[in-house]
């Protein structure tokens, strides 16, 4: 048995594992489209290998031959389309048609040039590298970036110049004679082994890549609100102690809003829960778009919301309350499917040494419930506050008035 023959035996259980294993992914996660053709391209490249032991045993190569590109450039073919539905890019149709029926095309005309033909070689591995350069488009167009997709990036650029490469190393050393002698030639070592290293570094950083972001999205599921589209309760507390922990080592200013929809139970006694959710739905609406981009907003439960936000002091918690308040409280009939209008009560409490985020909350829960005895659709701010800022907010409240 030649080294080719072995390499390429360990190329075809290689492919099968990608497959098999893309091929888990896609059912345990049937929104991961990306899977699916990652499967279907390492499915491919297994009948490529597969073809290539067939070859020697053929008198006339052409048709063999020809399969064998096919299949090899379909693999990659579906490896772009998968890539581009991971990344979220546009599907490159137009371009992958025609390249596939160029590059067939031309593999079909040189089929019976020389075998030592240097511009045969070049036309026969450049359609390799065209649909590599295309991969690598998709990922650039990406933009958010992390170490897997930058290792992707240099994968991808290595393996073009291994196909460009090719051909030079097929004039060094030769190829073989005719096509049926390829896999006892020492070229078919090098390649299929250089082959070899690409098709395990490709498939396991592409499924990494896969596996890291569908883990993060159901992370992310896990921690979001269905009907609110916030962060729910689990999700608010755990990023809530990385901020303010962040924010008290940064020696930051923050503050913790808490806030009830008044009257809420009242609403889904008289209009049902339909309606009750709709109201929820437009409060939600207005706390996240009022909110600033590094607020963190929740629905901890039923009517109850928080948001902390990091970076600001009372005076900014209370302007962005009343904003949020004010903003509710206008809502038109046809927003909130209510006759009348609705309204929602706030509690503030500001960052302290040592506090952590159960007790920052606690304060913020007490200044609501001020609210709410007070008369419902305000802002009150928690009473243990340093003076200074208690201060500046009654200033604050002045120019509110």
């Amino acid at each position: 048995m030649s080294a080719a023959i072995f390499v390429l035996a360990i190329n075809l259980f290689v492919a099968g594992l990608f497959a098999a294993a893309f091929g888990i992914v896609a059912v345990y996660q049937r929104s991961a489209l990306s899977a699916r053709w990652m499967a279907l391209a390492y499915g491919m490249g297994m009948v490529n290998v597969l073809l290539e032991f067939v070859l020697p045993y053929q008198q006339d190569h052409r048709l063999v031959s020809f399969a064998i590109f096919t299949a090899f450039l379909g693999a990659l073919a579906a490896c772009v389309i998968g890539l581009a539905y991971h990344y979220q890019r546009r599907r490159p149709w137009l371009a992958l048609a025609a390249l596939l029926a160029g590059s067939m095309l031309t593999n079909l005309l040189i089929l019976d040039m020389p075998r030592d033909s240097f511009l045969r070689a070049m036309l026969y591995q450049t359609p390799y590298t065209l649909m590599q350069a295309l991969a690598l488009v998709i990922l650039l167009g990406h933009r958010h970036w992390r170490a897997l997709d930058l290792t992707l990036m240099a994968l991808l650029i290595v393996s073009s110049l291994h196909f460009l490469g090719k051909p030079v190393l097929a004039a060094l050393i030769g190829s073989g004679a005719m096509p049926q002698a390829y896999l006892s030639s020492t070229y078919a070592a090098y390649s299929q082994s250089l082959g070899t290293i690409l098709l395990v570094t490709n498939g396991l950083v592409i499924l990494l890549i896969i596996v890291r972001d569908m883990l993060a999205d159901i992370t992310a599921r896990s921690e979001t609100d269905p009907l609110s589209l916030l962060l729910n309760r689990r999700g608010f507390e755990d990023r809530g102690d990385k901020a303010l922990t962040l924010a008290a080592r940064a020696g930051v200013p923050a503050v913790m809003i808490v806030a009830d929809l008044d009257q809420f139970k009242s609403i889904n006694d008289r209009f049902g829960h339909a309606m009750g959710d709709k109201v929820i739905t437009a409060f939600a609406g207005i706390l996240r778009d009022t909110a600033a981009p590094r607020s963190l907003v929740g629905r901890l439960g039923g009517e109850e919301f928080a948001v902390f936000i990091p970076g600001a002091n009372l005076m900014t918690g209370r302007l962005y309350a009343e904003t949020a308040r004010s903003a509710f409280t206008s809502l038109s009939p046809a927003m909130t499917g209510l006759p009348g209008t609705v309204s929602a009560s706030f509690g503030i409490a500001a960052l302290r040494p040592g506090d952590t985020l159960s007790n920052l909350m606690r304060r913020a829960d007490i200044a609501l419930y001020r609210a709410k005895s007070e008369g419902r659709n305000r802002v009150c701010l928690s009473r243990d506050e340093i003076a200074p800022q208690a201060f500046m907010l009654g200033k604050a409240d002045a120019f509110l008035r």
